[in-house]
């Protein structure tokens, strides 16, 4: 993990040290929970109390190198720059009214000025120590471009001061304090403490035991188990690479002894654990960002997300049941597997997750879905020995809250900056034109560069930060056709989300090879070929609506699009493999990609074109089995 991701980077030996951090990270879950319950502050306020708790931490257990994570205590350089980010985001609480009212009117002061350079300083440093380099990079150019603007052709505009520049960035809506920190502050604030007492509740590991109970016997059934408990752990989980370590730390172990080479066990549970992100009800917290940016009601996302998640969860799954076929991979005895009647006994720990998606669907508000679902996962906790808390655990859970939400946090402010750019210098647009200009007008090729220009930008980042990035920058392109808005972003949150998988820069790959000791870009090209579904589906749905309830989504017509779409990713994710029935050859892995890509497509002439080639395919793949199976008796 913390060769890997930035994250696990974190000071181990705080000392005396280790009190502070254990209270503020207590203090901000506390007011979290507070403001949820009783209602949230004014956004700057709520915003600046959120994070400027999340900075200090950051600063109290993030050293300025990682080589530095194992020394004692925590410098004197870093305690003041805690006490500094706490300082630059508690002004805005101390002088809102100033902030919004007076300077507004008569003009920023020269301290206000010089507190709006040190916070986006102190925000970029904090952001670069505990998410990584890739964002900090993209928004520096954000505010060079704001700064130098009118020196640019093409995409240029007026040009701001850096006065100016600071202050709209630290002190509206529009820059630090945006939509994504909003939401940072409210929703997913919540939806990571819940998984914090999931963790605590082990419900990780008994995704793993049904997972496997309900895979683990048929052909291949260790990577089946794999890919089915990365998809269950998604549901709640926030990062790609956390969801491979801490599923692969199992699943890849187990999946090398049944037989599988080390970068195919690498591959397939990256696929899978990345795949966890584009899975509701979290989709590792983008979800609450895209309800604001979309209109789209955050009850309604994660309905119109499931069937595109269940297409790709798919297709990596028959990935590595032909992959198994190929090899001759069996799957476990019973004996090998969990006992149904221990399952049977944990059942009881579905119950937050089936309350937070039952209470969404049934109309109420995310805040209140996920305060009711982490008081039933509190109370469930105190029913097994191994999972009942102390008060000294409770209080190092809303620590862990803290600690969790940090990275988001960060990468959240971080974007805010961003976005904040692209909106105030019109930048969006711009990019816009320069694609479809670049395109000739072609709607294809426009979201062929979308896609290029999405994983580029989706490289290195977090879920939320990449979502908010690719939305912004990257989507106005396809707006400017006649498209659904929710359409779009999915679109685009698709492609940034695989850029995780993508080489050059795959981390979860990577970090799933460090665990098989497996070469890192054999196991992401790999991991490519299995999650060949979240670069067909996205030019589907945007092209067909119906994959995403959209448009004439009758039941009968998404049934229809879904059965095909499936049939279909059988079809390409075979060839890709290079096995069906039995071993296929180039001509046949060619057609079956053209099936399985007509089949994808959801139009019902087309859809049957496509699942009568795959017929022919499959008739000649049976007859050659049986034939080479009458050579074996006859010798």
């Amino acid at each position: 993990m913390a060769k890997y991701d930035k994250e696990s980077n974190f000071r181990t030996k705080l000392g005396p040290w280790g009190w502070l951090t254990l209270a503020i990270g207590a203090a901000l879950t506390i007011f979290q929970l507070y403001t949820a319950y009783y209602g949230a502050k004014v956004s700057m306020i709520q915003g600046a109390i959120h994070l400027g708790a999340g900075l200090s931490l950051v600063y109290l257990l993030y050293p300025i190198k990682p080589a530095m994570a194992k020394n004692k205590g925590v410098p004197w350089y870093d305690a003041l720059l805690a006490l500094t980010a706490l300082f630059t985001n508690f002004y805005i609480v101390y002088k809102y009214d100033h902030l919004i009212n007076e300077a507004i009117v008569f003009g920023f002061t020269a301290f206000d000025q010089i507190v709006a350079t040190v916070g986006i300083l102190l925000l970029l440093e904090a952001t670069r120590r505990v998410v990584g380099v890739p964002i900090v990079i993209i928004a520096i150019i954000a505010l060079l471009y704001g700064l130098f603007g009118n020196h640019i052709p093409i995409v240029g505009h007026a040009g701001y001061d850096w006065p100016s520049l600071a202050t709209e960035m630290f002190f509206s809506s529009s820059g630090v304090f945006g939509i994504p920190i909003q939401i940072s502050s409210t929703y997913i604030y919540l939806f990571l403490f819940f998984g914090v007492i999931l963790v605590k509740t082990n419900i990780g590991q008994f995704f793993n035991d049904i997972a496997l109970r309900l895979t683990g016997k048929y052909t291949g059934g260790t990577a089946k188990a794999a890919v089915a408990a990365s998809g269950l752990q998604g549901m709640v989980s926030g990062s790609s690479v956390a969801n491979t370590v801490g599923s692969g730390s199992f699943t890849i172990p187990m999946m090398k002894n049944a037989g599988f080479k080390p970068h195919f066990a690498a591959a397939s549970e990256a696929a899978a654990s990345t795949g966890g992100q584009l899975m509701p009800p979290i989709m590792g917290a983008a979800a609450f960002i895209m309800a604001s940016y979309t209109g789209v009601p955050y009850s309604e996302i994660i309905i119109i997300a499931l069937i595109p998640a269940l297409l790709y969860f798919s297709g990596v799954f028959m990935g590595t049941h032909f992959e198994a076929r190929k090899q001759g991979i069996l799957g476990l005895t019973i004996d090998q597997l969990p006992k149904l009647k221990n399952l049977i006994k944990r059942l009881d720990l579905f119950a937050p997750l089936v309350i937070i998606v039952g209470f969404l669907l049934a109309g109420y508000t995310p805040t209140f879905a996920a305060l009711f679902a982490i008081f039933v996962a509190f109370i469930i906790s105190f029913f097994r020995r191994e999972t009942r808390m102390s008060l000294k655990a409770i209080i190092k859970l809303l620590e862990e809250g803290a600690r969790t939400a940090l990275p988001v946090i960060a990468a959240c402010a971080t974007a805010g900056i961003i976005a904040g750019t692209v909106t105030i210098t019109g930048l969006g647009p711009k990019i816009a034109g320069g694609i479809i200009d670049l395109a000739q007008g072609q709607f294809f090729l426009v979201m062929v560069f979308t896609m290029f220009a999405c994983i580029i930008l989706g490289m290195g980042l977090p879920t939320t930060a990449n979502y908010v990035v690719t939305a912004t920058m990257a989507a106005p392109a396809l707006l400017a056709f006649d498209v659904p808005v929710i359409a779009v972003h999915m679109f685009v949150f698709y492609f940034g989300i695989v850029a995780d998988i993508t080489p050059p820069v795959c981390l979860a790959a990577y970090a799933g090879a460090g665990i098989a000791r497996a070469n890192p870009m054999k196991a992401g090209v790999t991991a490519v070929k299995l999650a060949i579904a979240a670069f067909v589906i996205p030019y589907m749905f945007v092209s067909q609506p119906i994959l995403l309830l959209q448009g004439d989504a009758n039941a009968l017509n998404v049934s229809v699009a879904v059965m095909t779409a499936m049939i279909g990713m059988a079809a390409i994710s075979s060839s890709l493999i290079g096995y069906y029935v039995n071993s296929l050859n180039w001509i046949e892995r060619l057609i079956m990609i053209i099936a399985g890509l007509l089949m994808v497509y959801p139009h019902i002439t087309i859809s049957l074109a496509g699942l009568a080639i795959f017929a022919v395919i499959t008739v000649m793949q049976f007859m050659q089995s049986n034939s080479n199976q009458a050579k074996q008796q006859i010798s």
